[in-house]
């Protein structure tokens, strides 16, 4: 059954993001890594510097954006595109904010979690629920792309603030996230803790597990890592979510079959 308040104002379509399996959370994590590794990459190895790359990158967004808008339904290469991309746009705008203008980690912390709200609240108001199942309109999609940017501007801001601010290293900081995830998966499964609720809590927190993912695998031994480099890590990770992306997009295993 079509949601029919969603018709207001807005062309109904298929729902536009996948469905939440393990190759999701596979993928999302992959993503994140790259977002940090990426955005490393390209302002450091490259010397694009912040500025450089944020433009690059930004306007890489806006077209990956403009052909997932485009789309009425889900298309995995596209949709998985627009998150890489968003990844490291959102790594991006905290160390704009921390290198360029001098806000410190906290501080950008706080800043993302009442953005984040922010838009929670609006989206709900707006159509009343936030299940990504029911992503079947431009207006809700848009919503949906937002509080991802900000979701992964809240996770990196949050991931730098616990492993190099509090200086709890990558390792420590990854497995503490991980602990944090795996404790909202046992009170949504176990205890019945509202699924959407779940969603997003886990969605924030896996940003910063794959950001100290990526530190640990790419920074020197020096500063706690493994030392293999941002260019050996983004290319292991990258290679892996291609094969995940056309694997999904020839069984179609996460495509969402029902509306709500």
């Amino acid at each position: 059954m079509k949601d029919k308040d969603a018709r207001s104002g807005a062309q109904v379509m298929l729902n536009k993001v996948p469905e939440i399996t393990l190759f999701f959370w596979a993928i999302k994590i992959l993503c994140t890594t790259v977002g940090e590794t990426g955005a490393d990459f390209l302002n450091t190895k490259l010397n694009l510097g912040l500025d450089g790359v944020t433009l690059i990158i930004g306007t890489m967004l806006a077209v990956a954006l403009i052909f997932q808008f485009k789309f009425k339904k889900y298309v995995p290469g596209i949709y998985w595109l627009a998150v890489v991309l968003i990844s490291i746009v959102g790594t991006l705008i905290t160390d704009n904010l921390t290198d360029n203008l001098g806000i410190s980690l906290m501080i950008s912390t706080i800043i993302f979690t009442v953005l984040l709200s922010i838009v929670f609240a609006v989206w709900y108001k707006k159509e009343k629920t936030l299940s990504i199942h029911t992503i079947i309109t431009t207006r809700r999609e848009a919503f949906y792309w937002l509080a991802i940017l900000f979701t992964f501007a809240l996770g990196t801001a949050a991931g730098d603030l616990l492993a190099e601010t509090i200086n709890l290293g990558y390792l420590l900081s990854a497995i503490i996230f991980g602990v944090l995830i795996a404790s909202v998966a046992i009170s949504h499964f176990v205890f019945k803790v509202n699924a959407i609720l779940a969603f997003w809590i886990v969605y924030i927190l896996t940003r910063p597990l794959g950001a100290s993912i990526g530190d640990y695998l790419s920074q020197d031994l020096s500063n706690g890592g493994l030392g293999l480099g941002t260019v050996i890590t983004s290319m292991i990770f990258l290679v892996t979510i291609l094969a995940t992306v056309i694997y999904l997009t020839v069984t179609k295993k996460d495509v969402i079959r029902k509306q709500t």
